[in-house]
């Protein structure tokens, strides 16, 4: 049975809330929820959001050693559809050829009222 290595990344800032950024299984990286928060784009669009959580996903991808062509899944929570076509247009630039699996939910709100998009990613390592 593959062990457990629950990993945070000092790139992504301390947490405070019981979780870990991210948890390593075997050759699979369950990566949590990541969102703007405390970063210059919390308080933007849901575009400038996506940026930003894709910015810390390149920086766990890469302290991994992989990049975002090992991205299998994605779910991808939204507090409105309203800005849809801007996030796809973020969506498809980071991913390229490389699509991964993908669930999109709208969601009510998010832990605070000036985030837009969280995303959580699965990685193939």
């Amino acid at each position: 049975m593959a062990t457990l290595e629950r990993k945070n990344y000092p790139a992504l800032g301390n947490i405070s809330a019981p979780y870990v950024h991210a948890v390593k299984h075997g050759d699979t990286l369950y990566v949590s929820g990541l969102t703007a928060f405390g970063s210059a784009a919390q308080g933007a669009g849901m575009a400038a959001q996506a940026e930003e959580i894709f910015r810390q996903m390149t920086i766990v991808a890469q302290a991994e050693g992989t990049d975002a062509a090992s991205l299998i899944k994605v779910t991808i929570f939204i507090t409105s559809f309203a800005e849809i076509a801007a996030l796809r247009e973020v969506l498809f630039r980071h991913y390229g050829d490389h699509l991964p699996a993908s669930s999109l939910v709208e969601v009510s709100r998010l832990f605070s009222p000036d985030l837009q998009v969280e995303i959580e990613g699965i990685f193939a390592l």
